[in-house]
């Protein structure tokens, strides 16, 4: 009967190779290798199995749940459910391949005490671990690690364990690291490229696997940093499920295992970013590269503003907020399924953490919105411009509106939600067509992360001495902001314009008429506030 089980399990298991040139699966899609074939590329396929069958993770984690998003369903038109691995005790999948490997060591390997390195989530498994089984851990962490990380990994460790936090990244934090091996003796920890670590992730494709034998999984997406997850998940699937592919999702300024797979070999990034900090690693695992070539089907690299737009779609359906590099495959998800048109087909995306740092979650709201489009343009500087302009754009919602006097001509900044990427293709033509030309700013991050906050500033002294800065309020609603301009006394020169929606049920606007005196035309519909240092005679 063993050898019956061997058997299966073996020839079960479908590979895609990528080409070294193109970095792109194999034509030939969802095609199986033949048994030697495999063998010869991941001779130890059946031990990964193993190790997944006989991990010890359910000592401190537990089987999360595999839950319908009938929102996201609707959304991109596909079943998706998400792996809610945000329910474990530390909010991280990380937990179970730190347990596991700390858990198999001897008894003098436990005395020695081990050692980590993690951005966050990682190190909380190590801490949590080592404080069940009673083991002395340091644990480094790099100085960009969220508060929210650092206070949990400080507050799992027990009296023998130590946080220390060095370097601008990961890899300087795992130099550190490596440094305490070879001076102290201790056992590494670590995070991805380790067997047992990677076999702990593993037990989720296996949790999967029996969560979902009334749906017919076509795919299941999982984020990438080191590449832990998605090659635990992959060895796993591809052994039991070949018929399931495995997309890995990483974030586009930190594409390490992408690039990697491209180039046939581990490739190091120059530099990483930093909004998916949990899975920010300038260098993939040499073992976790070797499985990802032979069980990942396909990467799917998203952007910053994607990374928001998942959080706040996982939000909708299950009102938990997921860190940026917990919402990856979410994100990757969404991106494959627009992009690629597919239909009617049933997803999984791991939500793999929530440790979500709460100061970042203004950036997060700021961006979630990709129905936005920003843009930016030059007007005649004249009375009636923005009017003229604005009424080009309606009755689409605008949602941010930024000018500050200087011309001619006057650069105005905004944005504003088109019904659908035809819409907005069709507004921009229009736009061109009334001698407007817009700039599309959509792909600027530095326009979307700076420029955005820096319209204003000194003008022209001969264009402000008059200027009275006042600050309204008016309803949130379909065409307020029409109104308000239509409202707008001709007598009014105005110098700078600041609007920006705040999802509330009144909207702050900044602006500076140059002709006071008939401010109070305006009071009778909206609310009106002189700012600091006004004086206006109309409110005297």
């Amino acid at each position: 009967m063993a050898s019956d089980q061997v058997a299966r399990c073996t020839i079960g298991i479908a590979c895609r190779k990528f080409s070294s040139a193109s970095g792109s699966p194999n034509p030939e899609d969802g095609a199986q290798v033949s048994q030697n074939n495999f063998m010869n590329n991941f001779p130890d396929a059946f031990e990964y199995i193993t190790r997944v069958l006989n991990a010890k993770v359910y000592d401190v984690a537990r089987r999360t749940d595999l839950v319908y998003a009938p929102k996201l369903s609707a959304k991109i038109k596909n079943r998706v459910f998400l792996k809610r691995e945000d329910q474990q005790v530390c909010f991280s999948f990380k937990l179970r391949g730190a347990y596991n490997k700390i858990v198999a060591l001897s008894d003098e390997e436990k005395q020695r005490g081990i050692c980590a390195c993690s951005a966050g989530n990682h190190a909380q498994g190590v801490a949590y671990s080592a404080a069940q089984l009673g083991i002395s851990a340091k644990i480094f962490m790099p100085q960009t690690t969220p508060s929210i990380k650092v206070d949990a990994v400080r507050g799992y460790a027990n009296e023998q364990s130590e946080v220390i936090l060095i370097g601008d990244n990961y890899n300087m934090a795992y130099s550190a690291a490596m440094a305490c091996v070879e001076a102290e003796g201790r056992v590494l920890v670590h995070p991805f490229n380790d067997p047992l670590v990677i076999a702990g992730q593993g037990t989720i494709a296996q949790e999967i696997i029996a969560q979902s034998t009334s749906e017919n999984v076509d795919a299941v997406f999982a984020c990438v940093g080191g590449g832990g997850l998605v090659a635990g998940i992959g060895a796993y699937m591809k052994a039991i499920k070949p018929s399931i592919k495995v997309f890995g999702v990483e974030a586009s300024d930190s594409d390490a295992m992408t690039q990697s797979l491209k180039a046939g070999k581990v490739v190091e990034l120059p530099s990483v970013g930093l909004f998916a900090d949990g899975a920010a690693v300038l260098k993939v695992g040499d073992e976790t590269f070797r499985l990802c070539q032979n069980v990942v089907d396909d990467m799917v690299n998203v952007s910053t503003d994607e990374i928001c737009a998942a959080i706040k779609d996982t939000f909708i359906d299950t009102r938990v907020v997921l860190e940026p590099a917990g919402a990856l495959a979410v994100s990757g998800m969404t991106k494959y399924a627009l992009t690629t048109g597919a239909v009617g087909q049933t997803f999984v995306a791991v939500a793999s953490g929530a440790n979500m740092d709460f100061d970042r979650l203004r950036f997060v709201s700021e961006r979630a919105d990709t129905s936005e489009t920003m843009i930016s343009v030059q007007i005649p500087e004249r009375p009636g411009s923005f009017i003229d302009f604005y009424r080009e754009i309606y009755p689409r919602n605008v949602t941010e509106f930024s000018y500050r006097i200087g011309g001619p001509p006057a650069s105005i900044f905004m944005s504003f939600q088109a019904k659908s990427p035809e819409d907005k293709v069709e507004v921009m033509k229009q736009l061109a067509s009334r001698g407007f030309f817009p700039k599309d700013l959509g792909n600027n991050e530095l326009a979307k992360t700076h420029g955005r906050h820096l319209v204003g500033g000194r003008a022209p002294s001969k264009q402000t001495q008059d200027e009275v800065l006042f600050r309204f309020e008016f309803p949130e609603k379909p065409g307020s902001l029409l109104k308000f301009l239509e409202h707008l006394p001709s007598a009014f020169n105005v110098s700078l314009f600041h609007y920006r929606t705040q999802d509330m049920k009144r909207t702050p606007v900044i602006r500076p008429p140059r002709c006071p005196a008939s401010i109070l035309m305006l009071e009778s519909w909206g609310r009106c506030w002189p700012c600091a240092g006004c004086t206006a005679s109309s409110w005297n």
